[in-house]
């Protein structure tokens, strides 16, 4: 995730010298290159864009860019069911109910909730 370094510069104790604004610095320099490399690919993944440096956000720093909303609720079921895997059910658990319970939540959200779920029973 790209938010891990990408974040605005200049906001960290460093004084804008630490690890994370020198690995920022690099990646920049290497997207602006001189030189062309076709051979290299940068796929990056956030789920906060508000908090990416502007530099990143530049047009033509990246050529696509693809939002992934929330799964629906047949998304939703099929997350579940991909989680519940290895974990004892009862007969009655009924994924599409709890789908419909859940209207916003993510993949993760959905994860931790079947984790959750497993370790109160």
């Amino acid at each position: 995730e790209i938010d891990a370094v990408g974040r605005q510069r200049g906001a960290g104790l460093g004084g804008g010298n630490d690890e994370r604004e020198q690995t920022i610095n690099q990646l920049l320099t290497e997207m602006d290159g001189f030189s062309g490399n076709s051979g290299v690919i940068v796929l990056a993944a956030t789920n906060r864009p508000d908090v990416l440096d502007s530099a990143l956000l530049r047009p033509g720093r990246f050529d696509r860019q693809v939002t992934v909303d929330r799964p629906d609720v047949a998304g939703r079921v099929r997350i579940l069911q991909v989680h519940s895997r290895g974990k004892a059910l009862a007969k009655d658990v009924d994924f599409d109910k709890i789908a419909r319970r859940t209207p916003g939540f993510t993949g993760a959200d959905l994860q931790n909730l079947m984790n959750e779920a497993a370790i109160l029973a």
